[in-house]
């Protein structure tokens, strides 16, 4: 009897750990498609931190951050073509994710946020910022970039090899930003989305990052944390470079992580975050 008891315990605290750890989806309407997103904290604060995944990833990269700011609203998108959001054929630009992004703030009644982005969310941050100034408190860029880092023949060669063979590129490009993680399971969940992406999709949206007049340097003038993981793509003067666009600027730059780092290093992630946030005295 008593094994019984202690067993059914087991299954309840089990079921209740899942149900904590996975937030309740929410919906928007975008352009006649819908856009899942996870919303966390006090709906009623009109303010919010809001998480954008990179190429082909999904709202579920940002999960050690779901619960991570007491106090703060926190929502997580699926981009439009991601994750649990809607597909269609389309032209997957910057400002269309960033549209997305409005929709979805629209929906949850977001006025302002600290967006923070990952690697394309970078540009689709960006983005947002040049069509919604006004609702935009801070940007956080996670190992993306405020400048190109190829030249139009090097993009030009990249998007017409997604053209040309998408799963060998794709597969060729994930396996080497994952080389040093060390991870098995962030290794798992990273190639079980990137990898399993809508082609139409991703072979979009990797030409709309190559598109050029993304990376225009006006400017930003709103705080800006960059935590960026030490790569070959990381130049000697990139903190320069990202502070002509984004005066006011932080800047860290990660050794021992991979372009996944908040993944790899979830605690000292939202540690930043947060203190970039109170420093700032953001929304």
């Amino acid at each position: 009897m008593r094994r019984t008891i202690f067993l059914c315990w087991i299954v309840i605290l089990t079921v209740a750990f899942v149900f904590a750890e996975t937030p309740k989806s929410h919906w928007a309407a975008f352009d006649g498609n819908k856009i899942h997103y996870y919303d966390i904290g006090k709906a009623k604060n009109k303010n919010a931190l809001i998480f954008v995944h990179g190429w082909t990833c999904n709202a579920d990269f940002w999960k050690d951050s779901y619960s991570a700011f007491p106090g703060h609203r926190v929502i997580a998108v699926d981009l439009i073509g991601h994750g649990q959001s809607d597909k269609p054929k389309a032209v997957y630009s910057m400002e269309y994710f960033a549209r997305s992004v409005e929709a979805v703030m629209k929906k949850a009644k977001v006025n302002r946020a600290v967006l923070v982005g990952h690697s394309m969310g970078t540009p689709v941050a960006r983005q947002f910022y040049r069509l919604y100034p006004e609702m935009v408190g801070g940007i956080v860029i996670v190992d993306g970039s405020l400048v190109s880092f190829f030249s139009d023949e090097q993009a030009e060669q990249l998007s017409a090899a997604f053209r040309k063979d998408y799963k060998g590129t794709s597969t060729q490009f994930v396996n080497g930003m994952i080389q040093t993680i060390k991870s098995d399971a962030i290794k798992k969940q990273i190639t079980d989305a990137m990898l399993t992406a809508s082609e139409h999709v991703g072979t979009s949206a990797m030409e709309g990052m190559m598109d050029k007049r993304i990376w225009a340097n006006d400017p930003i003038k709103v705080p800006v944390l960059a935590i960026m993981a030490q790569s070959p793509w990381v130049k000697a003067d990139t903190k320069e470079v990202f502070k002509t666009i984004a005066p006011n600027l932080d800047f860290q730059l990660w050794s021992g992580v991979s372009h996944f780092l908040m993944m790899e290093k979830p605690k000292e992630f939202n540690e930043q975050v947060r203190a970039f946030v109170e420093k700032n005295k953001l929304p």
